[in-house]
């Protein structure tokens, strides 16, 4: 099977498949969004922003090669519905996607000892954290994210540690934590929507398979509703922070891409199909990348 496979689909094509692009603006947006509540307070060490970002997309790309390789082993791509995976495809072999992982771990943790060397020895903690969690999220012999709470990693990881941490090596502190806490939170409910959307599409086979999502725990219907309150909350904390007073009233230029936002929540409630599904997932990833644009924009008018 793996030979045929080999033949229909080229190194080049799976690689790129299990770099998953769609899920890269999980990384860049709170990494944005940091930098422009950095420079809305101050001046900030753009360096150490550009830092952040890196250790960002490389802990992202090792928890999707990692995940690409540890499904593959668990045999949780026996029956898939979405997109190409590499180390299942044939054309790379499962040793060099684990591979991979490791290498992507490996620059996170280089370049975030070298942050933390520079602007205080407490984010080796945090650093250390991010990339145990990251490997332990598929890998390990008892997995957290066969266990229902993928959910609350990606929450926690690339929306409050990405952005908050990124805003504190940038600004050398957490002082204005009322403005940072309410858009780190809005970056996390907007990454865990993209999550949802891909465990709502895999929700048949990841059931058959063994692997316990919170989706294949509570069903699709609950999963849409989770979904919906994920978008709400999120453009529900520029109203929270203009209310506070802290931000210029231009920050409700976030609101302008609900309508990006809506599609994908709208594709999930009308159908089941898996590529429409992967499509809503895609239009996801452009829904945060744009609130976080427009984040910045209305921050820093």
């Amino acid at each position: 099977m793996q030979a045929v496979a080999a033949q229909r689909v080229s190194a080049a094509r799976a690689w790129w498949s299990a770099v998953r692009p769609a899920t890269l603006a999980a990384s860049v947006a709170p990494v944005l969004t940091a930098t422009a509540l950095a420079v809305h307070h101050g001046t900030p060490r753009l360096v150490a922003g550009l830092g952040a970002l890196v250790v960002a997309l490389a802990i992202q790309l090792g928890v999707n090669f990692a995940n690409d390789y540890s499904d593959f082993v668990r045999g949780a791509d026996a029956k898939r519905v979405g997109p190409l995976r590499a180390a299942s495809s044939g054309a790379v072999a499962p040793r060099d996607v684990r591979r991979a992982a490791i290498a992507a771990f490996a620059m996170a943790s280089v370049v975030g000892l070298a942050i933390s060397l520079a602007y205080g020895w407490q984010l080796i903690v945090v650093g250390g954290a991010c990339i145990v969690a990251a490997w332990l999220y598929t890998g390990g012999p008892r997995p957290y994210g066969y266990l229902g709470l993928g959910e609350v990693f990606v929450f926690v990881f690339f929306g409050l540690v990405a952005t908050a941490g990124t805003y504190y090596v940038e600004s050398g502190g957490l002082s204005p934590l009322p403005v940072v806490g309410p858009a780190a939170c809005a970056m996390g409910f907007l990454a865990t929507a993209i999550l949802v959307l891909n465990n709502l599409r895999d929700i048949e086979t990841d059931a058959a398979a063994g692997k316990r999502t919170l989706a294949t725990r509570i069903g699709r219907d609950a999963t849409r509703t989770l979904l919906l309150l994920l978008v709400c909350a999120a453009f529900a904390m520029p109203i929270v922070l203009f209310v506070s007073g802290r931000v210029p009233v231009t920050i409700m230029a976030v609101h302008f891409a609900i309508p990006i936002a809506a599609v994908p929540v709208r594709t999930a409630f009308a159908t089941t199909s898996p590529p429409a599904l992967v499509g809503a997932l895609k239009r996801m990833g452009i829904a945060q990348l744009a609130y976080a644009l427009l984040f910045s924009l209305g921050l820093l008018l």
